[in-house]
Parts: structure tokens; C-alpha cells; sequence
């Protein structure tokens, strides 16, 4: 593993990635069978995301507390090591960056949590009315269609030190695949097949441990990111072995 290249920047999916939930899920957990459909529907890539994107949040209709509750679900449902993980990369100077079709209030409490700057973060923003009510959502974020993270990553290019690695689950990240140097799909929550057949390395153990031995071309020296690192690699030699 102590051959690749550093990575400069690694920028992380939110839903079934850094988190085990589905935001949108819980957003509107009253119709989660209709909404997991529909989402299931984009991230498999049978349908494009701006298809479905307004029906999901018409359908749950979040008020500012009901995102806020679902920030907190962000954090309490963590996937195993993502913090340890991240808190080693920034410990390394690797630019972490968080990108997501989720909605942007939710989406800051868990990047906050993880210490990553809210420069860093782009997501999707509500428009609520003075109660809290919810209103609508930005119509012209790029993330609210398909192709949205190719043009967000894009937009960041100049400001982000290469190389860049894309950590993700769904087809709107493998759709991005082309504007960064490494997609990673993190099948430990949903494992898609298309892809997982067109990423460039796939974690299928339900850790993101895997990670750093990915990004790092040196095993950390302080705990416990170096548990983390040797797990993470002895994962990822499993998978050659499959």
C-alpha cells in the first residue's frame, strides 16, 4: 500500500457514505418507502436525479426541525472510522471536502461536526418561512440534478490540490469519476453494481477505514489513526484475495 501517491484531496459523499442514513429518508420518514424507491431509482442510475428530486421534497415537506433532527441522525449514525478517518487526513493536510445532493442545513452539522469548513461543504439549501415551514429548495443548485457534483468539483478545481479522490456510492458520483484522479464507491451501506463495476477501488466492508491506505502514502505515526490505516489496508487486501 506504501506505494501510491499522496492524495491532496478527498472529498467525501454524505448519505450511505459518511453517514449510514439516507437524509432525505428520514426528512420525510412518513412516506419512506415511496421516497427510498425514488432514490434507489437515481442512485442506481435508472433515472436522472432532477426527475425525482423536486417530487422527494414535495412529498416530505421538512420544516427547519425536522432537517435540524436529521443533522443530529447524521452524526449519531456515523459510518464506522469516518471520523477517525477524517480527523487523520486533515491531521495530514489532505483537503477534506464534503459534496451531496442532501440539503445543505442538515448536511453542516454533520460536516461541522467532523471539523470540515463550511467553504468546503456543497450541498443543496431549503428556503423556510418565518415559522419554519418549509418553502422550497434552491432550483439552481448543480446538485439538485444529474451531472451536479461534475460541476461542482469543477467549480472547486482551482483551489484544490491534486491529486483528488471522489468517495461516494451512488451514480451521481460515478458520474464524476472523469473530473477527479480516483472514484472510490463505498458499498458497505447499498452496494449498486453499476457502480461498483465502474469504480476504481470499491470498500465493501461497512468501515471507511479503507480510506487512508487509499489517500496516504505513509502509515500515520499517532493513534488511532494508525489502527485505522492497518485495518483500512488489511480490508482492502481481502478484497484482492475475493
Amino acid at each position: 500500500m506504501l506505494d501510491r501517491e499522496r492524495f491532496g484531496t478527498v472529498i467525501f459523499d454524505c448519505d450511505a457514505t459518511l453517514s449510514e442514513i439516507k437524509g432525505i429518508e428520514e426528512l420525510g420518514r412518513e412516506h419512506r418507502r415511496a421516497l427510498e424507491d425514488m432514490s434507489n431509482a437515481a442512485m442506481d442510475g435508472d433515472v436522472l436525479l432532477e426527475e425525482i428530486y423536486a417530487a422527494r421534497l414535495n412529498l416530505a415537506r421538512p420544516n427547519r426541525t425536522r432537517v435540524e433532527e436529521v443533522g443530529h441522525q447524521y452524526v449519531e449514525r456515523l459510518t464506522a472510522d469516518a471520523l477517525e478517518v477524517v480527523a487523520a487526513l486533515l491531521a495530514a493536510d489532505v483537503d477534506v471536502r464534503v459534496i451531496s445532493s442532501g440539503v445543505r442545513p442538515a448536511v453542516l452539522i454533520l460536516s461541522r461536526y467532523l471539523g470540515i469548513a463550511d467553504e468546503k461543504v456543497a450541498a443543496v439549501d431549503l428556503r423556510f418561512d418565518a415559522a419554519g415551514g418549509y418553502q422550497g429548495y434552491d432550483r439552481t443548485s448543480p446538485l439538485a440534478a444529474s451531472r451536479g457534483k461534475v460541476r461542482i468539483i469543477e467549480q472547486w478545481a482551482a483551489t484544490m490540490a491534486r491529486p483528488v479522490m471522489l468517495v461516494g456510492d451512488g451514480a451521481t458520483d460515478l458520474e464524476a469519476k472523469g473530473v477527479v484522479d480516483m472514484f472510490v464507491v463505498y458499498a458497505g451501506v447499498a452496494a449498486r453494481p453499476k457502480v461498483m463495476a465502474g469504480a476504481d477501488a470499491v470498500i465493501r466492508h461497512r468501515t471507511l477505514a479503507p480510506v487512508l491506505p487509499l489517500a496516504l502514502d505513509h502509515i500515520p505515526n499517532s493513534e488511532p489513526a494508525r489502527s485505522v490505516f492497518e485495518r483500512g489496508a488489511a480490508l482492502l487486501g481481502d478484497n484482492d484475495s475475493d
